[in-house]
């Protein structure tokens, strides 16, 4: 192939990957605000300004689509979810203030996740018109990955003395529905803006009960 030629093929390819990146932002746009029954692989095609006949270039089927767009956004909030644990748990200094500090950035996800978890509730509403398949992909590319790192790291945690747990896996459930949960119930995943102040109150809440459970031998367990 001549040089001409390769850079014409390279040009080819940067345009499809251009397109294609359109066609996702654009679906995750459409499926966050209609859900997956209700979005028309027309709407995607005029969000991303490309023809169907490019998007089917691309995917087979709109399910497809979602699946693809769904695991994509998943793996972004699980990168900064691990970012996170990185940031609050890798060294601890203070065990209560640290956990805080971590459930509260946990629970307050930046604005550039907002569609993501428009995703969210829209498998939470339309899960019955979902195939299993596709529920399974966005739980192994998000919630279980981001889960298994918390246990992990909580684990850690008490081969250092930090913590007092038998199972870090259920110590980590406990912690989330605790000190987080209360937070995504509230906003309804993120559709309802919840002030500051009533996250920092179930975080706090939440840590000081998670530590009656698991603080270092049960000293947690006798505070006031």
């Amino acid at each position: 192939m001549s040089a001409a030629q390769e850079a014409g093929a390279g040009r080819q390819r940067r345009g499809m990957a251009e397109k294609r990146q359109a066609i996702t932002r654009a679906a995750r746009a459409v499926f966050a605000r209609d859900g997956f029954s209700r979005a028309s692989v027309d709407a995607i095609a005029a969000e991303a300004g490309v023809s169907k006949r490019t998007i089917y270039n691309h995917f087979t089927d709109k399910e497809e689509l979602f699946r693809s767009v769904l695991i994509e956004s998943a793996d972004s909030v699980t990168a900064w979810h691990r970012s996170v644990v990185e940031r609050h748990l890798t060294k601890i200094t203070d065990l209560e203030r640290d956990l805080t500090a971590f459930a509260f950035d946990w629970a307050s996800p930046p604005p550039e996740f907002a569609d993501h978890f428009a995703l969210v509730r829209q498998i939470h509403a339309e899960a019955t018109h979902l195939q299993p398949d596709v529920i399974e992909a966005w739980q192994d590319a998000g919630p279980r990955p981001s889960f298994r790192q918390l246990a992990h790291r909580l684990g850690e945690m008490t081969d250092e003395g930090l913590l007092d747990t038998e199972d870090a896996e259920l110590a980590a459930r406990h912690f989330v529905l605790l000190a987080v949960s209360g937070v995504s119930q509230s906003s309804l995943y993120g559709a309802l803006k919840v002030p500051e102040s009533e996250v920092g109150a179930i975080v706090h809440d939440g840590v000081r009960a998670f530590l009656r459970l698991y603080g270092p031998h049960g000293a947690q367990r006798q505070g006031a």
